[in-house]
């Protein structure tokens, strides 16, 4: 499956629920793509199918930069921050050690900060509304979803 599309909210929100059972327990997953492509709702659905909160209740982190739905699950946006030295001051290290999957809205500003394995989500409009073409890239090898 080399892309896959969406045509809402609903569906973009169920192929997240649907690409969480496909992760590891332990994983870094950027979520990548323009302002409005569709990362937090997709984030949405990788919540609710981890089991850590329902859909309606995950937020983009814009302004607090890390929200933690469990202890299975953190939320994480570096838009809003411009140099290394201030992405550091989070502590991104001490979370991406935990049992859980982290998912980095707007990670590839600073790709030196996160894990070498990262799993990466490629989030594109596509045409009119809520169209989108969502790729995901394991990593070290060519296995796309």
């Amino acid at each position: 499956m080399p892309v896959v599309r969406t045509h809402s909210e609903a569906e973009t929100i169920a192929f997240g629920r649907e690409l969480a059972g496909t992760l590891p327990s332990r994983c870094a997953v950027l979520l990548i793509g323009n302002l409005g492509a569709g990362k937090t709702t997709l984030a949405k659905g990788i919540a609710e199918g981890l089991g850590a909160a329902p859909a309606e209740e995950v937020s983009s982190p814009t302004f607090t930069l890390i929200h933690q739905y469990s202890e299975k699950l953190f939320h994480i946006d570096l838009y809003r921050l411009d140099t290394i030295g201030e992405v550091r001051t989070l502590g991104l290290d001490e979370i991406f050690d935990r049992e859980a999957v982290v998912l980095v809205e707007w990670g590839e500003r600073f790709p030196e900060l996160m894990p070498e394995l990262s799993i990466e989500v490629h989030l594109r409009c596509s045409g009119e509304g809520e169209d989108r073409e969502i790729e995901v890239i394991y990593p070290g090898s060519d296995s796309r979803v």
